[in-house]
């Protein structure tokens, strides 16, 4: 093991040694010295969400942190190459920030459920249903999506962006559960549609404040308040911590809901005797790799299946082979810049 590795091998240790199994490590620290030479080589940065991996996490990313944080630093970096080690709609909000640069994400399967439950035509149609309404959309949403918006959001503003509008009304897309989460936060009514023959409908009956769509983070659907009760049963002191995507029931039962930043924060700021975090596997092996003093526990099933596909391996070869290069029509990038850019205004 020569200088270069070894002290990489040390460092990922340091953090690691009780959540990633040494000769993993060992072999991860090559690969990691490697995309650390190429990046200075390409004049490129990498940004790697908190869903990564832990040996790719705390080796290789030049910054970490949820859709916000890299979206901000994506609109920062001065680098020629952006490799976003995340999934799809992320690397497109970098390349809609950053039109001139090259934009690469490390796999070609890196989907998501979310981004995949609504169209641009949806919104449109919502948009022909509800003239004047303006349309908050999750970030978690392709770049077509974000054209037809007015402003998007992530699970760490929702709430703030949702308010700044100042409207009886807003259209909120496409999360069903942080749709559900933010109208109860605020005292909201959500209406949800129906697929009829004649396409869209709402029960329109009543007041109603916000209007919301049947889209599911497929990770987070999953988590539920016997899992919660489960693990309160045996740990009655336990502090919960639930992702935004989880449903209300399940974050109403919780001691804390926030974004994933804001989850990790909540971890070391408490001095809580346990923690459960219901959220991606990979985020709570991260957090249990920060906090080494405190207990964690493990409800860790869930694993999203395409941030699954962001390797070290192949970050590797987006650097060495140019791929998967990230293409936004113009257009469509223009207008979704105007939605993006004032999210990072809400702050």
């Amino acid at each position: 093991m020569n200088q270069q590795v070894q002290a990489m091998y040390d460092k990922m240790r340091a953090k690691l040694d009780k959540v990633v199994p040494d000769v993993e490590l060992r072999i991860k620290a090559e690969i990691a010295v490697e995309i650390n030479a190429l990046k200075v080589e390409r004049n490129a940065v990498i940004l790697g969400h908190n869903y990564m991996e832990p040996a790719l996490f705390y080796s290789i990313p030049d910054f970490t942190g949820d859709s916000l944080d890299l979206s901000r630093k994506a609109a920062q970096t001065d680098k020629d190459v952006i490799v976003f080690c995340g999934v799809e709609f992320m690397a497109e909000t970098a390349k809609i920030l950053n039109p001139s640069k090259t934009v690469l994400v490390p796999s070609d399967k890196a989907g998501c459920s979310l981004a995949a439950a609504i169209t641009a035509q949806d919104v449109r149609d919502l948009k022909a249903l509800f003239p004047g309404v303006p349309v908050v959309t999750y970030v978690n949403t392709y770049a077509d999506v974000k054209a037809e918006s007015d402003i998007c959001c992530t699970s760490g503003n929702a709430l703030a962006v949702v308010q700044s509008l100042n409207t009886d009304k807003v259209i909120f897309l496409p999360d069903e559960y942080l749709g559900g989460n933010v109208a109860r936060e605020l005292g909201r009514k959500i209406i949800f549609p129906k697929k009829g023959v004649d396409g869209l409908q709402f029960d329109t009956a009543g007041d109603f404040q916000m209007i919301g769509w049947r889209g599911r983070c497929e990770v987070h659907e999953k988590f539920t308040v016997n899992d919660i009760q489960t693990v309160r049963a045996q740990f009655p002191d336990v502090a919960v911590l639930s992702h935004p995507e989880c449903s209300p029931d399940v974050t109403a039962a919780s001691d804390f809901s926030g974004s994933t930043n804001a989850m990790i924060q909540f971890v070391r700021d408490s001095k809580a005797p346990h923690y459960l975090v219901l959220t991606e596997c990979s985020m709570g092996d991260n957090i249990a790799a920060e906090n080494p003093q405190k207990d964690m526990l493990r409800l860790c099933m869930i694993r999203c299946p395409h941030m699954n596909t962001i390797t070290m391996e192949d970050t590797l070869n987006a650097l060495k082979l140019n791929r998967y290069v990230i293409e936004v029509p113009e257009d469509i990038r223009v207008r979704a810049a105007r939605s993006v850019q004032r999210m990072i205004e809400i702050g």
